[in-house]
């Protein structure tokens, strides 16, 4: 079992505390995980050609914070994995990050190497720490699966890319009283 002293190794407070009982591996020491890693990867540039998601939450709780976007390997052994341990073993991991802004429609847009099938989480990061948490917070995964006690499984959150752009909605969802986390009621 993994406790909070472990959490760095988690993508996220919220998984370490709630939903991930336990991951495995160990990233090399040279690497050091960073809210940049991935980023450079992942940027969308005008006009480029190739694989991308457009990434378009829906259910903002409020129009505060930032809105963060990771792409990992369709696989659960990867998904949700730490962004050091994808980039050590040369997996695919990819991040954008974009201000919420105060009006209007929202996307982020990140890059993939390929076509081919991918997860992603998004979160809504309030409180700007780049970090989830509980209290506040919001997260939601491509395929919308209903959230539980642990990491939603990689085939309930595969996406396939296709050689352009590829649209994916993905619903956030908060906490909602003491042991539930769900979308916000319309």
């Amino acid at each position: 079992m993994i406790g909070f002293r472990d959490a760095s190794a988690l993508r996220s407070r919220w998984f370490a505390a709630l939903l991930v009982p336990a991951l495995c591996g160990a990233a090399p020491p040279h690497l050091k995980s960073s809210p940049d890693m991935g980023k450079a990867e992942g940027a969308c540039r005008k006009d480029e050609a190739g694989p991308a998601f457009i990434v378009v939450p829906r259910g903002l709780k409020d129009r505060i914070g930032w809105l963060k976007a990771e792409v990992y390997p369709a696989v659960d052994s990867d998904f949700l994995q730490d962004d050091k341990i994808l980039i050590a073993e040369r997996k695919t991991f990819r991040r954008t990050e974009i201000d919420v802004p105060a009006g209007g429609p929202i996307e982020l847009c990140v890059r993939v190497p390929a076509p081919g099938e991918y997860a992603i989480s998004l979160l809504h990061d309030r409180d700007r720490n780049h970090k989830f948490n509980l209290s506040g917070d919001g997260v939601g995964f491509s395929g919308n699966p209903k959230l539980g006690w642990s990491k939603p499984k990689a085939a309930s959150a595969r996406v396939l890319a296709g050689a352009g752009l590829t649209r994916v909605d993905i619903v956030l969802n908060y906490r909602r009283g003491l042991f539930s986390i769900a979308p916000i009621a319309p």
